[in-house]
C-alpha cells in the first residue's frame, strides 16, 4: 500500500517538528517546508519518510516550485498544515509596517496561494484536510500585538472562508487556536522561572492536529482551542 501524503509548512524545532513525528508515525509521508534548508536536511536524514523542500512561503514562485517537488515525491498531498508564521512585538505607533506587510505575507497570502494549490486535487478526490495554526492573537489585538494579531485575525477569516467554500465538496478545513507558550529551548530561555505545565507540549499540538485530521465526516471541527490547564482565558 502506498503511504499517504502530507504536507507541513514551518517545520521549526516546536510544533513543526512534532507535527512531522505524529503524521509519520501514523503512515504519511510528509513533505516539510521551512526557509531553513540545514534544518530541514538534518530531520530529513534522522526521520524516514520526510522530505526538505526548503523554501520561504512569501517567495510564490519557489513555494510553489517546493509544493511541486513534494507532489512529484509522494504524491498529492492527503493533508496539508500551515504552521508558517510571521510575528513581531510593537504598537501601532512604533511597529515599522513593513513588518505587519511582511507578517500578512506570511500568515494570510500564503495561506491563500497554499489552499488554492492543494485543493483541487482534494475536491476532486472528494477528501483532504487543510489545517492551520493559529494563536490567541487570532481572537484578541492587545496594544503590543499591532503588527502580529491584525493578520492572525485575517488568517483565520481567510480559513472560515476557505473551511465554507471546500467544506460541502468534502474537504475538512480546520483553524487550531493554541492558546498557550509553546516549549522551545527559545521560550524557556525567555521565561526560564516558568514551571513545565506552564507550556504547552508541541507533542500535544501535535496530536491534536493528528485528530483533527482524522474527524468523521459527521463530526467535524472548524474552530478549536487548545491551552494548558493553568492558563488563564
Amino acid at each position: 500500500m502506498t503511504a499517504k501524503a502530507a504536507l507541513v509548512t514551518g517545520v521549526g524545532p516546536g510544533t513543526g517538528l512534532a507535527t512531522v513525528r505524529r503524521f509519520v508515525e501514523g503512515g504519511f509521508r510528509v513533505a516539510m517546508i521551512a526557509r531553513d534548508a540545514d534544518r530541514l536536511n538534518a530531520i530529513a536524514a534522522e526521520i524516514p519518510g520526510t522530505l526538505a523542500c526548503p523554501a520561504d512561503v512569501t517567495d510564490t514562485a519557489a513555494f510553489m516550485a517546493a509544493i511541486d517537488r513534494a507532489e512529484a515525491w509522494a504524491g498529492a498531498p492527503e493533508v496539508v498544515v500551515h504552521n508558517a508564521v510571521g510575528g513581531a512585538f510593537g504598537s501601532f505607533m512604533t511597529i515599522d509596517p513593513a513588518v505587519l506587510a511582511r507578517n500578512f505575507d506570511v500568515n494570510v497570502m500564503a495561506l491563500m496561494h497554499l489552499a488554492r494549490r492543494v485543493s483541487p486535487a482534494m475536491v476532486a478526490a472528494g477528501r483532504g484536510t487543510i489545517l492551520v495554526t493559529g494563536n490567541t492573537s487570532a481572537l484578541r489585538g492587545r496594544a503590543n500585538f499591532a503588527g502580529f494579531a491584525p493578520t492572525k485575525a485575517a488568517q483565520r477569516i481567510l480559513a472560515e472562508a476557505i473551511a465554507r467554500d471546500l467544506g460541502p465538496k468534502g474537504v475538512h478545513v480546520a483553524y487550531l487556536v493554541i492558546d498557550a507558550v509553546i516549549d522551545t529551548a527559545r521560550a524557556r530561555a525567555r521565561i526560564p522561572d516558568a514551571p513545565d505545565d506552564f507550556f504547552i507540549q508541541p507533542d500535544d499540538i501535535a496530536a491534536e492536529l493528528w485528530h483533527l485530521a482524522h474527524q468523521p465526516r459527521s463530526a467535524w471541527s472548524f474552530l478549536t482551542e487548545v491551552r494548558p490547564f493553568r492558563e488563564i482565558w
